[in-house]
């Protein structure tokens, strides 16, 4: 995994497991890896892993059952959805309709684009 020296290694952490549980790689239910092993596996300090799973844990998830591991959550998926889109409409998303209207860029290129029109599409 590298790491952006921008941001927290453990919130790079969570962000790595939002991801994988939002594409379906981590389903419901499913066990990962222990602090020990993810450290090992991603190379940082397990008290790094374990401060992210904190983290993840808290925010409900994963859980933790005791002396068998971490468990992904059943409503993980619709948790981080949530989360993630509320993050993204108040920290990236008004950056982004600036560099908009600086550009002189409307939703309606935008769906253009969606169409073929000017290339590959954003699903928009």
């Amino acid at each position: 995994m590298e790491f952006d020296s921008n941001k927290s290694i453990y919130l790079q952490i969570c962000d790595s497991i939002y991801e994988k549980i939002l594409s379906g790689e981590l389903a419901p239910q499913s066990r990962i890896p222990s602090v020990r092993e993810y450290g090992a596996d991603i190379g940082v300090n397990p008290n790094t892993v374990m401060r992210s799973y904190e983290k993840l844990t808290n925010e409900g998830v994963i859980f933790n059952k005791r002396g068998i591991g971490y468990f992904i959550n059943e409503d993980a998926r619709e948790k981080v959805l949530s989360q993630q889109r509320k993050e993204f409409m108040e920290n990236e998303l008004p950056s982004i309709l600036k560099k908009m209207r600086l550009l002189g860029i409307k939703l309606t290129d935008l769906r253009e684009t969606d169409t073929g029109t000017h290339g590959s599409g954003y699903g928009i």
